[in-house]
């Protein structure tokens, strides 16, 4: 959370829509005050916890970042949180039957691949769909109609 550019923005637009949101991170990769503070100036008051299970049990949405290696000033830092957590069929038993599971791809080891082929994985289509919305999204800014 602490270097992820897709939750920090992800999290702005939940909050825009009164979504209920819980971030989940070891104690080091908290998700920034200021991306906090700015939830909660648009009426969303965030809850935070390390515990990936307890989180799961009552979310509609699972949105997995991976840890990125490049984002780190400090090897070693990377070296303590890289695998601390890992979606795998097993945790997905403990959420709802209707759970999604979102990713921003590319995924390394925090998506069991085995996770792919079920109805929680809809990462894929997520990617897919992303291609036109960046496109209009491109169209726009350049004085384009949709």
């Amino acid at each position: 959370m602490k270097y992820g550019r897709t939750v920090h923005s992800l999290a702005y637009a939940l909050s825009l829509y009164g979504a209920e949101l819980t971030f989940v991170s070891p104690t080091s990769l908290k998700m920034p005050n200021e991306v906090t503070s700015e939830c909660k100036e648009l009426g969303v008051d965030p809850t935070y916890t390390s515990n990936l299970e307890k989180a799961i049990k009552d979310a509609d949405v699972l949105y997995v970042t991976r840890i990125q290696r490049e984002r780190f000033p400090d090897a070693e830092e990377y070296n303590r949180v890289v695998g601390i957590y890992t979606i795998d069929n097993n945790l997905l038993k403990i959420g709802k039957k209707d759970l999604i599971v979102m990713h921003p791809l590319p995924r390394v080891t925090e998506i069991n691949p085995e996770v792919d082929s079920t109805s929680h994985a809809i990462y894929f289509k997520q990617a897919f769909n992303g291609v036109p919305v960046r496109m209009a999204l491109l169209s726009l800014v350049v004085g384009g109609k949709l």
